[in-house]
C-alpha cells in the first residue's frame, strides 16, 4: 500500500511516538487525520504537517464511532494509542481496567471494524496496529497491558487471514523500550536486564515498511529482545524462572510508579 497520495488516520498523537510518526508519514506523502485527547497538543502538530485534527477520547465508545465517521474516507489507519497499564492488576479499579482495555483493544478494533468495510468496498487499503514486544512475552507488573496487546496481536493476525484476497493489509508493528519519547522513556528508567531500547524513529521507519510492503509482523527491538522475546512466548515457565532470577525488581518498580498517574 502506498502512503504517498493515501488519506491516514493516525491516533495517539499527543505521545512522542505519535508525533515522530507523524511527521513520517507526512514525509512519505501522506494526507493525515490525526487525533489525540490534548487539544493543545494535537492543534500545534495538525497546523504544522498540514493535517487535520480530531480531539477524540478513545475510552469512550461514542467518541470512537464519531471518529470513524469524520475518517470514513481514510486509505489506512494506524492506531497507535495506548495507555501503560503496568502495575499489579490487584491495584486497579474496576474502571482503571475498562479504561485500559478499552484504549490499547477494543478502540483499535473498533476503528477497524467501521474503516474496513468501505476499504473493502475499494479493494485497497491498509490497518496497522502498533503493539509492544510484551504482546510476543509476558513479563511481571505488566498483566493488564499484555492483556491487551497479547489481544491486538492475535486480532490483527487474525484480521488479516480474514482481510486476505480484499486488496486491504493488516500489520502489527511491535517496538521493543522505546528511548527520548513515549511512555517508557517518560518514566526516567534504563531497561531492564540491559535489554537494550530502539528510538521513536525506528518505530516510525518499521510502521512505514509495514504498511508499504503489507508486512504481517514488524518487530522493533535489539536482537536480545527479540531472542528472548521469541524464547518466552514458547517457553513461558522458562522465561519466567529467568525474569525472577534478573535482579530487575527495582527498575519494574520504579516504571510501574512513574506511570500509575496514567491509569
Amino acid at each position: 500500500m502506498r502512503i504517498a497520495g493515501s488519506t491516514v488516520l493516525l491516533t495517539g498523537v499527543t505521545g512522542g511516538i505519535g508525533r515522530t510518526i507523524a511527521r513520517q508519514l507526512a514525509d512519505a506523502g501522506a494526507t493525515l487525520i490525526l487525533t489525540g485527547r490534548r487539544a493543545e497538543v494535537l492543534e500545534p502538530l495538525a497546523d504544522e504537517l498540514g493535517a487535520r485534527g480530531v480531539v477524540a477520547d478513545l475510552a469512550d465508545a461514542g467518541q470512537v464511532t464519531r471518529l470513524a465517521e469524520e475518517a470514513s474516507g481514510a486509505d489506512i489507519l494506524v492506531a497507535n494509542a495506548a495507555l501503560p497499564a503496568s502495575g499489579d492488576l490487584l491495584d486497579y479499579t474496576p474502571g482503571q481496567i475498562d479504561r485500559s482495555l478499552d484504549v490499547n483493544l477494543r478502540a483499535p478494533v473498533m476503528l477497524a471494524r467501521l474503516l474496513a468495510p468501505r476499504m473493502v468496498e475499494r479493494g485497497r487499503g491498509h490497518l496497522a496496529f502498533v503493539g509492544s514486544m510484551s504482546g510476543k512475552a509476558a513479563t511481571p507488573s505488566a498483566s493488564l497491558y499484555s492483556a491487551s496487546k497479547f489481544g491486538l496481536r492475535g486480532f490483527a493476525l487474525g484480521f488479516r487471514q480474514d482481510l486476505h484476497g480484499t486488496g486491504v493489509g493488516v500489520s502489527v508493528v511491535q517496538p521493543g523500550f522505546v528511548r527520548d519519547a513515549g511512555m517508557f522513556a517518560a518514566t526516567g528508567a534504563e531497561p531492564p536486564g540491559g535489554l537494550g531500547t530502539v528510538t521513536p524513529e525506528q518505530v516510525a521507519e518499521g510502521l512505514v515498511r509495514a504498511v508499504e510492503r503489507d508486512l504481517c509482523e514488524v518487530n522493533v527491538a535489539p536482537l536480545k529482545l527479540r531472542l528472548g522475546a521469541a524464547i518466552a512466548g514458547q517457553f513461558p515457565s522458562f522465561a519466567a524462572r529467568i525474569q525472577r532470577r534478573s535482579n530487575s525488581q527495582d527498575t519494574i518498580s520504579r516504571i510501574v510508579e512513574a506511570q500509575r498517574a496514567s491509569r
